[in-house]
C-alpha cells in the first residue's frame, strides 16, 4: 500500500499467493506448483497444488501408505506451525489486519494443500471503476 492508497482485492490476492510461494520454498524447502488464493470477506483462502516432495509422493504409494500419510501430515502441520509467526506477519503487511487463526491440511493423494486465515476484519479494498 502506498501512503493511504489501497490495493485492489486483485493485488491483494496476488500478493499473498506470491509471498505463500516464496514462504514454501524457503521454509518448507520445496514451492508449490500452483498457488491461487481467494479473499473473502474476513477470511483468506490459499490453495498451493502440487506440494509434496518426490521422497513423499514415494510414501504415499508405498505398502505402509496409511501411517506415511499421517506422518507427512504431522511433519507439514509442525513446519507449519513453526513458521506460522511469519505466515502471520506477512499478512498482516499485505492486508493490514490482524490474523485471528490460521488453518491448514493437505492431501496425500492429490499433493494439495489448503490454508485459511481469519482476519479480524475485513481488509479495506479499492472499490471496482
Amino acid at each position: 500500500m502506498i501512503g493511504n492508497q489501497k490495493k485492489t482485492k486483485g493485488q491483494i490476492e496476488s500478493e499473498i499467493s506470491d509471498s505463500i510461494t516464496r514462504f514454501e520454498k524457503e521454509h518448507m524447502g520445496r514451492g508449490p506448483l500452483e498457488t491461487k488464493t481467494y479473499l473473502i470477506e474476513d477470511m483468506i483462502l490459499v490453495r498451493l497444488k502440487g506440494v509434496l516432495t518426490k521422497a513423499e509422493l514415494s510414501l504415499v504409494k508405498s505398502d505402509r501408505n496409511i501411517r506415511a500419510r499421517e506422518l507427512i501430515k504431522q511433519v507439514r502441520i509442525e513446519l507449519l506451525e513453526n513458521g506460522r509467526p511469519l505466515l502471520e506477519d506477512m499478512i498482516k503487511s499485505i492486508t493490514r489486519r490482524k490474523v485471528k487463526s490460521l488453518h491448514s491440511d493437505i492431501s496425500t493423494s492429490t499433493g494439495e494443500k489448503m490454508i485459511i486465515f481469519t482476519l479480524d476484519k475485513a481488509p479495506e479494498v479499492e472499490a471496482k471503476c
